[in-house]
């Protein structure tokens, strides 16, 4: 069965929505990604654990998961504009917090809760859901791997200038700098104004109310196992991320090798992504999936064994990078392709949920169980276990769209 055709005719270009889309993904996720560069200097000068600061971060990625399903339901309901707008004002009060905060509590409120509510107003599950309304289903997969590629050229382009503001300027100055230009995001979301909604209409024919659209995915079987492969990538990706820099300095390498680390992962990824969204137009997104999942558990398997040294880390940030966010296309196309477009970014904030419960325990984990053990070590190797669990769950998923009406599909084994 294939997927309904939309009551209307896409009204905005797919260039506009691309280079929109894709500037606000860069922002958002370009300053995101560079978190990890101030876990040093901030618990250094607060005389805090490395566990605070991870649990802040913690918070922040379970936030934007549990906000991220909220503000999929308004996109879809009345579109993305007023939702981005609205995640960009968040965005920056909540790097000021960042700066300015003296107390934990204060830190985990505003880093934590406040930048998360932000993300995920700024983010995949809101782009996606325009670009699942205005994109047809032939090229979708394609245009959510160039928005996510844009992520992660905001990582490479956006990483070292963080770096490079905390050296010249200070952490806190730091930080409030980008809390002006995070405020880009608002002109940016004009051009993803979708006329239907700002006419009070609805984009596409809704055959399901909210309700029924959730316990329809609840229940299917496939759902189950895509929300359980993302909760991995969440788990590998923020471990990493955020930990990485420290885990570096550890062991003795200059902070510089961090930052081209990571900004290393970005711009490899921009190929990643989009090499992952093309191929989705071709190949079963669920072996797409399981291949990444395996391909990142052998890629921290060897760098840990191997020699630490910047060669080595450089070249496992190049490999990484091409795998980093290069499960978000396939995932949210499968969304797209099972269910239909009209409840996507709900639905792919439900998704998006399971992953950042895995990104809370990844940071999380990280920083505990360093305070506790002195290394990171045992979430190195659940980052390797988990890695192979999610190959192993994505293949079962059946991509076909689910059938309504008389024969449909109540949550059967696929």
């Amino acid at each position: 069965m294939t997927e309904p055709a939309p009551a209307m005719a896409p009204r905005l270009s797919m260039l506009q929505v691309l280079l929109c889309g894709a500037a606000i993904v860069m922002l958002s996720m370009g300053i995101r990604h560079g978190f990890g560069l101030w876990l040093l200097p901030i618990t250094a000068e607060q005389g805090w654990t490395r566990e605070t600061f991870a649990f802040a971060i913690a918070i922040q990625n379970l936030a934007w998961g549990v906000f991220g399903i909220f503000a999929g339901m308004l996109a879809d309901r009345f579109g993305a504009f007023k939702v981005l707008v609205a995640g960009a004002v968040l965005y920056a009060l909540g790097l000021v917090g960042m700066a300015l905060a003296q107390t934990s509590f204060l830190f985990v409120l505003t880093t934590g809760l406040l930048i998360g509510a932000a993300q995920a107003g700024t983010t995949f599950a809101v782009i996606y859901g325009v670009i699942g309304r205005q994109v047809p289903a032939e090229r979708r997969s394609w245009a959510m791997g160039v928005a996510a590629a844009a992520g992660s050229f905001g990582q490479f382009l956006l990483v070292p200038v963080e770096g490079w503001l905390i050296l010249s300027f200070g952490w806190q100055e730091a930080l409030l700098i980008l809390a002006a230009v995070v405020l880009l995001i608002a002109p940016l979301a004009w051009g993803l104004r979708e006329p239907v909604l700002g006419a009070g209409g609805a984009p596409v024919v809704r055959e399901q109310s909210i309700m029924q659209a959730l316990r329809e995915a609840a229940r299917y079987r496939s759902f189950q196992l895509l929300m359980a492969g993302y909760f991995v990538c969440g788990f590998q990706v923020v471990f990493i991320g955020v930990h990485l820099p420290s885990y570096l300095k550890d062991f003795g390498l200059a902070p510089h090798v961090a930052s081209y680390a990571l900004a290393l992962i970005g711009l490899f990824n921009v190929f990643g992504t989009y090499i992952a969204g093309a191929l989705g137009q071709r190949l079963a997104k669920r072996k797409i999936l399981a291949f990444i999942y395996l391909a990142r558990s052998v890629a921290i398997t060897l760098f840990l064994l191997a020699p630490l040294t910047p060669a080595s880390v450089y070249l496992f940030a190049a490999v990484m990078g091409l795998l980093w966010l290069s499960t978000v296309p396939p995932t949210n196309a499968l969304v797209a392709q099972i269910f239909g477009v009209a409840h996507l970014s709900m639905l792919g904030g439900f998704v998006f949920f399971s992953h950042q419960i895995g990104s809370f325990l990844g940071v999380w984990l990280g920083g505990l169980l360093y305070d506790q053990t002195g290394s990171y070590d045992v979430v190195w190797l659940l980052a390797i276990g988990l890695g192979v669990l999610a190959a192993v769950v994505n293949l079962p998923i059946n991509e076909q769209p689910i059938r309504r009406g008389p024969q449909r599909l109540q949550g059967a084994p696929t």
